[in-house]
């Protein structure tokens, strides 16, 4: 079976819950930790064992040395023993391990105990922590492991002195039992740890979680439709940036939703008229009633009046579409400026307009689409407007950190009560001049970029004749290249 990937491992890890993460992410190093300690303090206790039962050793092994003398034989020193097996009973604690003993004299001869036992080769340590001469080491004898501690033991006498070497060995059935004990009651200990460890990381996990859990339920529960804003007082604090995030998303899809029902709504009121009246005006051409001229004359303003509503109410709804879409790029207004002039040049000759274009460049943060927009609505308001023959000047600047368009045309103005209301969707200046949609598609490009709009009458002078100037102003965009 092939194992599995890191990528199917990080995908099986990424369809856990919180909660098991949680779980796991605590649980594992406690258990990591758990083990080495359990590890590391039956080393410890281990090492207390071997001491206990090493000091036992180097006792024996000195009650042996208090059995030495020192005797001249055929002109030779010799070390003579008085030494018993009996003299070992008082060390052996039980008897599931055995004790073994070897004597050795100055010349290497055996003077007592078990002549088989291994002869000690190694040395003694620098600095042992006892005050003798003793090492302790590990060995076989018989086939089985055995612990052995050898005491350098100084024999004196009236003949002589000299050292003699003290092997005392002992089996490890005591000491394997005492480790297998100490090794249980510290596992059963850590055991009971890490399972009390296990309760409260659960507890304290399922109680951290709760506030999620609840949230779920709260959101699952809602009635379709319902983006209300979740209550966010008695969150937990790392649980509100997510809650307000929520909530900041749910209020971008209400407006989406307003949005969308407000163009439905204004769409199917207002296209029913023109509908209407082109149905009546059909029936009407078909009856007779006009001559056939008239009848398509009137079907053609008709069919052109109700395709630039329908024009207009799409841009509105593009409109919405582009905020959806962050914050735009710097963008030069001017050439945008200069290509819808030239677009609508047509239209200024037809009026017989002394037209007139000064653009400086001004860069905003804006999408180019919402600027020409803007640039046309305008310009086609002052055509429609202005007086055949007359004069229409588009300026634009760069003034105190804004960028500034001003449309001038020698139009008659207008009064108070229709400034108020000519921003607003479907308001328009007189009976048939238009949809009623250009200025409230300029107001809902302008005031989401944070400029203003605002239509001034111009009372006129020596220089100037009366007219209307609309004026736009915009942020520049702050470190745009140029």
């Amino acid at each position: 079976m092939k194992p599995p990937s890191m990528q199917d491992l990080r995908r099986r890890l990424g369809r856990l819950s919180v909660r098991s993460r949680l779980l796991w992410g605590l649980l594992l190093p406690m258990l990591a930790l758990v083990a080495l300690n359990t590890g590391s303090l039956y080393r410890q206790a281990l090492r207390s064992v071997n001491t206990a039962y090493d000091r036992t050793l180097l006792a024996s092994a000195k009650s042996l040395g208090e059995l030495l003398a020192v005797e001249q034989v055929g002109g030779r020193l010799r070390i003579t023993s008085t030494v018993q097996y009996s003299a070992l009973e008082a060390f052996e604690s039980d008897n599931r391990s055995s004790l073994f003993y070897k004597v050795t004299g100055f010349d290497g001869e055996v003077v007592a105990g078990y002549p088989d036992l291994p002869p000690w080769r190694g040395t003694l340590p620098a600095k042992g922590p006892y005050a003798a001469l003793v090492e302790f080491y590990d060995d076989h004898y018989q086939g089985e492991p055995v612990r052995v501690a050898v005491l350098l033991q100084p024999v004196a006498s009236r003949d002589g002195m000299g050292v003699a070497t003290i092997q005392v060995a002992e089996t490890l059935e005591l000491r394997e039992t005492l480790a297998r004990q100490i090794l249980l009651d510290t596992v059963w200990r850590q055991a009971a740890l890490l399972a009390v460890l296990a309760l409260v990381v659960v507890l304290v996990v399922q109680s951290a979680t709760r506030p999620v859990r609840e949230l779920s339920t709260l959101l699952r529960q809602r009635r379709e439709g319902d983006l209300t804003p979740v209550d966010a007082q008695g969150a937990p604090k790392e649980l509100r940036p997510l809650m307000d995030a929520t909530n900041e998303v749910m209020q971008r899809l209400q407006q989406l939703l307003d949005h969308q029902k407000r163009f439905v709504r204004d769409a199917s009121h207002q296209l029913r008229t023109p509908l209407a009246v082109l149905k009546a005006q059909v029936q009407s051409a078909q009856r007779g009633d006009v001559p056939p001229a008239q009848a398509l004359q009137e079907i053609a303003t008709t069919v052109q009046g109700a395709t630039d509503l329908a024009n207009q109410m799409l841009a509105l709804a593009k409109l919405e579409q582009l905020r959806q879409q962050g914050a735009p790029e710097p963008q030069d207004w001017a050439p945008i400026v200069r290509a819808v002039s030239l677009d609508i040049a047509p239209l200024t000759a037809d009026r017989g307009l002394d037209f007139s274009l000064e653009a400086a460049p001004a860069w905003v943060r804006a999408h180019p689409w919402a600027l020409r927009e803007l640039t046309r609505n305008l310009l086609h308001n002052a055509i429609k407007h202005g007086p055949p023959g007359s004069a229409l000047e588009v300026r634009l600047g760069v003034d105190g950190g804004q960028a500034v368009l001003t449309v001038a045309d020698e139009g008659p103005g207008i009064s108070e009560p229709l400034r108020r209301r000519l921003f607003q969707p479907f308001s328009a200046g007189e009976a048939g001049s238009g949809s009623g949609l250009g200025l409230a598609i300029c107001r809902e490009i302008v005031e989401p970029l944070g400029g203003q709009i605002a239509l001034e009458n111009r009372r006129g002078d020596d220089r100037r004749p009366p007219g209307l100037d609309a004026v736009v102003r915009l942020p520049l965009a702050e470190n745009a290249a140029r």
